[in-house]
């Protein structure tokens, strides 16, 4: 009997993996559109945190400092989409606009394919994401999640100037 190999300090949880499945679901919930990746990395981060902005209860929970998750979110999702173009599940076109990202032929039936509770709330909410926000100017969409970050850190961080300083 042959025993299972388990390398220590390995996890799916903010991975190459989970990134690249969320981003993934994303492309194929704004499919034929293609996304840059600074709007992916927007997208992302709503489609786990639609609460945030009016829209179903969001994946994680409402953490502090969550402006955290956007400032290291972008490496993370490179590396995942990069994984999802290998397996052929994801394309990068480069256009005179720059490069930008599709969700392949092969993405939404494997997408389809992924039934936990969890994955379908995540494209129920990549849907209601794409929906809600494909439209929206990139500068718009910018100064939504900038006030997001303005918002967290006023709400989370010290006055300066409380305390007789």
């Amino acid at each position: 009997m042959m025993s299972e190999e388990r390398q220590p300090n390995v996890t799916v949880f903010n991975s190459a993996l989970e990134t690249g499945v969320r981003s993934l679901v994303i492309l194929a919930a704004s499919f034929p559109g293609a996304l840059d990746l600074q709007r992916l990395v927007d997208f992302d981060y709503l489609a786990v945190h639609t609460g945030d902005v009016d829209g179903p209860e969001s994946l994680h929970p409402p953490l502090p400092m969550r402006e955290g998750e956007l400032l290291v979110r972008r490496k993370i999702i490179e590396s995942g989409l990069s994984l999802m173009m290998s397996r052929g599940l994801v394309t990068r076109i480069a256009g005179a606009e720059g490069i930008v990202y599709q969700a392949s032929d092969y993405a939404k039936p494997f997408v389809d394919s992924l039934a936990t509770p969890y994955m379908r709330s995540l494209v129920e909410r990549a849907s209601w994401v794409a929906a809600t926000f494909g439209n929206m100017d990139t500068s718009e969409l910018h100064n939504l999640i900038n006030n997001f970050f303005d918002k967290w850190t006023t709400q989370f961080h010290p006055s300066q100037g409380l305390g007789g300083g």
